[in-house]
């Protein structure tokens, strides 16, 4: 199972205070992450400031384009991926210059780029871009995944859709990596349906194991139908973390922190559903022995990568602490 970290390109306001993303520590924390052994970092995507963070801060935050940072991060490690976790795809009108985007980052990084792709959590952000649009978020992104493909595959690609279109585009290069790995964002279940019709994995955030289960078996049942080797599809869950001495003093600490009060303004979007159990008994909060069960349930479950681990924190140093107790003391025990 890989480990991978949150990287706080859009999270600044989020799930972190504010100051907190300043493009050194971003490059800090990216770099640290490469020091404690994991695989990669993932940052996500925003435009515009949420309401609920609009009326909590007095400052804006800053919301740094990732593939742009990302562009800076890979010159300044030398291993370690990173992922978009995810590109907001009803927020990028060009799908052309998109794939020009990520298949130049691919060849600038050698290779060590993943694409995460969703529909995002807050439609009050996509409605702050195109306020008169009357459009299926969803059939966006279905869309963006069928161009994503063809522009990364065909020698000359066209396609007519009703959100994207393009005729005799000759993308060149293609991506270095001879397939790109694409990733769904989502819990819905229509995601598991677009990771099986056009991506190569599912990417769901903060679900409790059991409904996982639940995903995972759907997922490889829908894999068979469609003639795919379910084991060739990635299961890769985001979940928040913080370690602690003690449970109590793990929840405590969780419960203080600025990541609490994202998850409490997203279990009306995104984590809608998620029944009665509490945040902190489904995602990575408690001591090291805890979260080493935790993870390992979840591998049990289906999961093939911890991606985008988030670490509860309001500092850059307390973040940088977490993953490297996360680093030494749980990932050995549960990678491979």
């Amino acid at each position: 199972m890989r480990v991978s970290a949150g990287l706080p390109t859009g999270m600044e306001g989020l799930t972190y205070p504010i100051p907190f993303s300043d493009p050194e520590n971003v490059i800090k924390i990216a770099q640290a992450a490469e020091k404690y052994g994991y695989d990669s970092v993932w940052g996500n995507d925003h435009m515009t400031t949420q309401n609920y963070v609009r009326a909590e801060f007095p400052v804006p935050p800053r919301f740094w384009e990732p593939l742009i940072t990302y562009a800076f991060v890979l010159s300044e490690t030398k291993t370690i991926k990173v992922g978009t976790g995810v590109i907001v795809l009803p927020m990028r009108h060009d799908i052309v210059v998109l794939a020009k985007q990520i298949a130049t980052l691919d060849h600038f990084g050698k290779g060590r780029v993943e694409i995460g792709l969703g529909i995002g959590a807050y439609r009050e952000e996509f409605k702050a871009l195109q306020p008169d649009a009357k459009m299926d978020r969803g059939d966006i992104v279905d869309e963006g995944l069928q161009a994503l493909n063809l522009l990364f595959k065909e020698r000359v690609a066209s396609f007519e859709g009703k959100y994207y279109k393009f005729r005799d585009v000759e993308l060149y290069p293609k991506p270095l990596q001879k397939r790109i790995p694409i990733y769904v964002g989502g819990n819905n279940p229509n995601n598991i349906a677009r990771t099986v019709k056009w991506a190569d994995g599912w990417l769901p955030a903060g679900m409790h194991v059991d409904r996982l289960r639940a995903g995972v078996k759907t997922l490889h049942e829908e894999a068979e139908k469609a003639g795919r080797d379910p084991k060739t599809i990635e299961v890769c869950p985001q979940f928040v973390v913080h370690v602690g001495k003690t449970r109590q003093a793990a929840v405590e600490s969780f419960r203080k922190s600025q990541m609490n009060k994202h998850l409490v303004s997203l279990s009306k979007s995104t984590l809608k559903g998620q029944g009665a159990a509490a945040h902190e008994d489904i995602n990575l909060i408690g001591t090291p022995a805890e979260i080493v069960d935790k993870a390992n349930a979840f591998r049990e479950a289906g999961v093939t990568h911890l991606l985008g681990l988030y670490f509860a924190a309001n500092s850059v140093q307390e973040l940088i602490d977490q993953m490297q107790i996360f680093g030494e003391e749980v990932t050995p025990k549960v990678k491979g």
